[in-house]
């Protein structure tokens, strides 16, 4: 049976753990007006011992009556030792645990929050916890891209800016859909269009917010990707005076081609259409069909057109009418032989390799 005073968040993204967790806690500060009654602890251990410390902490903070009495309230931040890593997976860290049951299980007036990130669902305290406490599993709750777009979203309320249209995504993109990051990129760029406010463009981001992670959204890709001649070279360019090497430019948009020719074949069979909304619903119906000649490991990669965010598929989706099928095929071997002149040439070849292709290939 769960405990009323006992919370726990866990999940796999740190950023959104700790914003719940400190929902949480906020919605429960009132109960505990005088200081002395809350408390927080790290709960960051690089070793077994410290485990055991943060874990008796958090028992001897709630076993000690407060100052005008009545109960604690008492946060275990960004525990990090309920997964397989050395840590996690000892012995001494299970015993730890299994001591803490007996005082988690009888709280009395102690309101107590657990935050935990990353996570190993199958750990044997974790099944515990599931059982014993209310339980939020953020990841299960709100899918990824969801909490993304909810917590950029209220960031740009709180600043008094919009976002234009598309550009969310794009700003999704450009850094993985990374919650953190969009919430401190966000800031920024409300900071850069000053008290008046207004909107956040894609040209705005894609001046003052870097490439993250997984982010797939390079200029010179971008760029080349349009058609545009003359854009394309300007950034090549500028991709060589900041980064010095075309192997990224060139994985990029080897990446993006061939998420193009699985849309294209998508388009050609009737399955999407072009000028419409890529909505997600769609988008896995139709992955649950082809589901059979993809690997079903579930890691994201460009291989795998239904492994994508359906927010940057959707802004892909437009180009397919710029290119047939068999333009893309040859695009993609054109990139190989671009590949094949990077390894057998200097370095300092690099950008002119690049510039012939692009004149090359866009130029047809």
């Amino acid at each position: 049976m769960a405990n009323g005073g006992f919370f726990v968040v866990l999940g796999d993204d740190d950023f959104l753990v700790r914003q719940r967790a400190k929902e949480i806690f906020e919605e429960h500060i009132d109960q505990f007006p005088d200081d002395l009654s809350r408390e927080q602890i790290d709960g960051r251990a690089d070793r077994v011992d410290e485990v055991e410390r943060i874990l008796n902490e958090a028992r001897t903070a709630g076993q000690t009556l407060s100052l005008f009495g009545g109960g604690k309230l008492i946060w275990i931040n960004e525990a990090n030792f309920l997964n397989q890593t050395k840590v996690g997976a000892a012995q001494g860290s299970k015993n730890a645990l299994d001591s803490m049951k007996p005082f988690l299980g009888n709280l009395g007036d102690t309101v107590l929050i657990l935050s935990a990130c990353p996570v190993h669902r199958g750990h044997s305290f974790v099944k515990w916890l599931q059982k014993n406490s209310t339980y939020e599993d953020v990841a299960k709750q709100e899918k990824e891209d969801v909490a993304f777009r909810r917590l950029v979203q209220e960031t740009a309320q709180a600043c008094e800016v919009t976002f234009a249209s598309g550009a969310l995504e794009y700003l999704a993109g450009k850094i993985g859909a990374h919650s953190r990051l969009g919430v401190e990129e966000t800031k920024k760029l409300a900071s850069y269009l000053g008290e008046e406010g207004g909107d956040i463009t894609e040209e705005l981001i894609m001046q003052l917010v870097p490439d993250f992670g997984e982010g797939d959204f390079f200029e010179a890709t971008e760029a080349f990707f349009s058609g545009n001649l003359k854009w394309t070279l300007e950034a090549i360019d500028r991709h060589f005076f900041h980064a010095k090497d075309a192997r990224p430019l060139l994985s990029n948009l080897q990446n993006r081609n061939r998420l193009l020719i699985q849309l294209r074949v998508l388009v050609d069979g009737k399955e999407i259409d072009p000028n419409g909304r890529l909505g997600k619903d769609q988008l896995e119906r139709i992955g649950q069909k082809h589901a059979h000649h993809f690997s079903g490991s579930g890691d994201k990669t460009t291989l795998n057109l239904f492994s994508q965010n359906p927010w940057f598929l959707g802004r892909l989706l437009p180009l397919t009418k710029n290119f047939n099928t068999r333009r893309l095929i040859d695009l993609q071997a054109d990139l190989i032989g671009a590949f094949e002149k990077l390894l057998s040439q200097g370095k300092e070849e690099q950008p002119n390799i690049i510039k012939d292709l692009a004149i090359r290939t866009l130029t047809k």
